[in-house]
C-alpha cells in the first residue's frame, strides 16, 4: 500500500485547478520523455508484438452468491460494536485461523521463517470487512484482463523497455543488472513461447473525486493469493454466525477463489510445457514468514493437479542448477517445467553474484518463467509512468473503449525531470508520493521528506533523480475498523487498498487464460503511511459490497 492519506485535513482543493482537476487534463499536461542515451541498435530488436485476432475478452465480474437487493446498507460500524462482542470475535476468529491454517511465523521466533509448523501465529486480521462500492469493485474486475493483455504486449517491446528504463539503469544498480539480463535475451533472441503472467493491480479509491486510482501493478510475486481467500470465508463465518448481532449479511462478501485460480494457471501452463515428470520450483527468500501463504498454492496444485513443486532459493539454484543443451534447466536432479517466483524482486534478494547467476540461467532456460525478465521490467514503477503519459497506451492497444477504462483508472505520475511538477512537489509535499523502483513495503517517501529528498537530488545534480518517480497522493476515505495481530484486537481509523489479482496464459498465438482471479483488501492505521502486510504496516482484510 503506497499512497495512503495520514491526515484527513490535507485537501487537494488547490491543485484540482492544475495537476489534478481530470484525469484527462491531467494526461494531457504530461510532457513526453526522451533518455538521453540509448543501448546499440542491435540490442534494441524487439520481437514482434503478438496482438490476438479476436476482441479482447474480460473475465465476468463475478457475480453475488444469493440474489439481493440493488442497494444494500453498509455494514455496522465496527467502533459500535461493544466491548464483549469484539471479544467474543476476536476468540472466534482466533480459533478459526488456527483450524484453517490463516498463518504467518511468529516475527518473534527465528526458526518461523525457515522451519515448516514451528512459531505460528495468526495473521494480522481486521475482524469485520471493510465496506466497498459494489460499482468500484466491478470496475477493477472489467479492466484486470486488459491489464493482462497491457504486460504481455509491453513485455515483446524490447525497445521500449529499454529506452524507457535507460535513465534509470544509470541511477539504480538493480534495475541496471535486470536490464542486462533483459539485453542478453534480446541479443540471443531468446523467445518465450508459453507466457505466464500472475499480477495483482492495487487501488485505492480517492475521496474527493470518488475515482478509483492505480497504486501500482505487479507482476512479480504477487502475494497473498493463499491468505486472502481465507479472510473473505473468515469474515463470512463471523457475520453468519453473529448476524443477529451484526444484522449483516454475509454474502455482501465476494466469492475469491484466488488461490485455486492461480493453481490452475501454473498447472495449466505446466501442462502446455508438455514433461509429465517435471517439477514446478518456486523461488523463495532463505527465511520467509509468510511460508504459508505459498504452501496453500502448492496444496492446490498437488490435490487439484497432481503437480509436484519444489522450494528452492536463489543461491541454492545457482549451487543445484545446470541448463541441459535443449534448454532443459534440472534443479538438484528435476527437470523444471515452470518457474514461480516468490522472491528475486529486491536488491536484498541477491547477496552475491550466485543469486545473479541464478537469475540468468533461468532466464536462458526454456522454462515457463512467471514472470520473465520482460514481464517483470513491465511492472516496474518507471514503465507505469511512461504508460500514463498521452498516446502511449495506443502503443500496445487498439481497442479505444479498452484505452478509456485503463486511462480512467490511472493516477497522476511523472518523472523527476519535470520541472514544473518538481517545483510543485518541493512547494506541497503533502501532494505527492516519492516512488523509487523497488517492490515491496517500506519504499516511498512522503510528506515533508519528499521535499528534502528533492532538494538534496537537486543538490547532487548527478542524475540519481532518474532512480525515482512522483505520484499522485491519493486521499482515501478514513473509515473504522477493528484490527487484530498477535491475539490482541483494537479499535482504529484505517484506510484500506484493494487489489485485484489476475492470471494470463499464452501459448504462441492462443489466449489459453485471461482472466480476474481473485482479489486482496489490506487495511492499515489511517495515520501509517506505507502498508505492506509481510512487512508490518497493514492487516488482512476482505469487502463488505454496499
Amino acid at each position: 500500500m503506497g499512497s495512503g492519506c495520514s491526515s484527513p485535513s490535507i485537501s487537494l482543493t488547490t491543485i484540482a485547478t492544475s495537476h489534478f482537476q481530470s484525469q484527462e487534463s491531467l494526461s494531457n499536461s504530461l510532457n513526453f520523455y526522451s533518455p538521453t542515451r540509448f543501448l546499440e541498435p542491435h540490442l534494441l530488436k524487439s520481437s514482434k508484438i503478438f496482438i490476438p485476432k479476436s476482441p479482447l475478452k474480460c473475465a465476468k465480474v463475478p457475480e453475488m452468491q444469493t440474489q439481493l437487493e440493488d442497494s444494500a446498507k453498509p455494514i455496522v460500524d465496527p467502533h459500535d460494536i461493544d466491548s464483549k462482542l469484539v471479544q467474543k470475535l476476536a476468540n472466534d476468529a482466533l480459533v478459526w485461523c488456527s483450524l484453517r491454517g490463516l498463518l504467518v511465523g511468529d516475527r518473534n521466533s527465528e526458526r518461523s521463517g525457515t522451519i515448516p509448523g514451528v512459531d505460528m501465529v495468526h495473521a494480522p486480521v481486521a475482524l469485520i470487512p471493510m465496506s466497498f462500492p459494489e460499482s468500484h469493485w466491478k470496475q477493477a474486475c472489467e479492466v484486470a484482463p486488459i491489464f493482462n493483455e497491457l504486460v504481455d504486449r509491453v513485455s515483446q517491446d524490447g525497445e521500449f523497455l529499454q529506452q524507457s528504463l535507460s535513465r534509470t539503469r544509470k541511477a539504480d544498480p538493480f534495475t541496471s543488472r535486470l536490464l542486462e539480463i533483459h539485453s542478453k535475451m534480446l541479443e540471443i533472441n531468446k523467445l518465450e513461447e508459453i507466457r505466464l503472467g500472475l499480477h495483482r493491480s492495487d487501488y485505492m479509491l480517492d475521496e474527493q473525486t470518488k475515482l478509483l486510482l492505480q497504486i501500482e501493478l505487479n507482476t512479480i510475486s504477487s502475494s497473498f493469493p493463499g491468505l486472502s481467500c481465507l479472510v473473505s470465508e473468515l469474515h463470512r463465518s463471523l457475520l453468519q454466525q453473529y448476524r443477529e448481532d451484526i444484522a449483516s449479511d454475509p454474502n455482501r462478501i465476494p466469492a475469491n477463489n484466488a488461490v485455486n485460480q492461480f493453481a490452475e494457471a501454473l498447472a495449466k501452463a505446466w501442462n502446455e510445457y508438455g514433461d509429465p515428470r517435471a517439477v514446478i520450483i518456486f523461488v523463495v527468500q532463505a527465511e520467509e514468514r509468510n511460508m504459508y501463504d505459498q504452501h496453500w498454492l502448492s496444496a492446490s496444485l498437488r490435490e487439484r493437479h497432481q503437480v509436484t513443486t519444489i522450494r528452492k532459493t536463489l543461491a541454492e539454484i545457482d549451487a543445484l542448477g545446470e541448463l541441459q543443451q535443449d534448454g532443459t534447466l534440472v534443479v538438484d536432479g528435476q527437470a523444471v517445467a515452470v518457474i514461480y517466483f516468490r522472491a528475486g524482486y529486491a536488491p536484498s534478494d541477491y547477496h552475491s553474484e550466485s543469486e545473479w547467476k541464478a537469475r540468468l540461467l533461468m532466464e536462458q532456460s526454456r522454462a515457463v518463467k512467471c514472470p520473465s525478465i520482460s514481464y517483470h521490467l513491465a511492472g516496474s514503477k518507471k514503465i507505469q509512468q511512461e504508460l500514463a503519459k498521452p498516446n502511449v497506451l495506443e502503443r500496445f492497444l487498439e481497442n479505444k473503449d479498452d484505452i478509456a477504462k485503463l486511462r480512467k483508472c490511472f493516477a497522476g505520475l511523472w518523472s523527476l525531470d519535470e520541472s514544473d511538477i518538481v517545483k510543485d512537489a518541493i512547494e506541497r509535499p503533502e501532494l505527492y508520493v516519492m516512488k523509487p523502483q523497488r517492490e515491496g513495503g517500506g519504499n516511498n517517501i512522503y510528506g515533508e521528506d519528499v521535499r528534502g529528498a528533492l532538494l538534496k537530488l537537486q543538490k547532487e545534480g548527478t542524475g540519481s533523480d532518474a532512480a525515482y518517480i512522483l505520484m499522485q497522493r491519493i486521499f482515501p476515505k478514513i473509515s473504522h475498523s477493528i484490527l487484530m495481530r498477535e491475539g490482541i484486537s483494537h479499535k482504529e481509523e484505517t484506510i484500506s487498498e484493494l487489489g485485484i489479482y489476475g492470471t494470463y496464459l499464452r501459448n504462441k498465438t492462443e489466449v489459453l487464460i485471461n482472466q480476474q482471479a481473485g482479489y486482496l483488501m489490506r487495511t492499515k492505521v489511517s495515520s501509517s503511511d506505507e502498508g505492506g502486510v509481510a512487512a508490518g504496516f497493514a492487516v488482512l482484510d476482505s469487502i463488505y459490497l454496499v
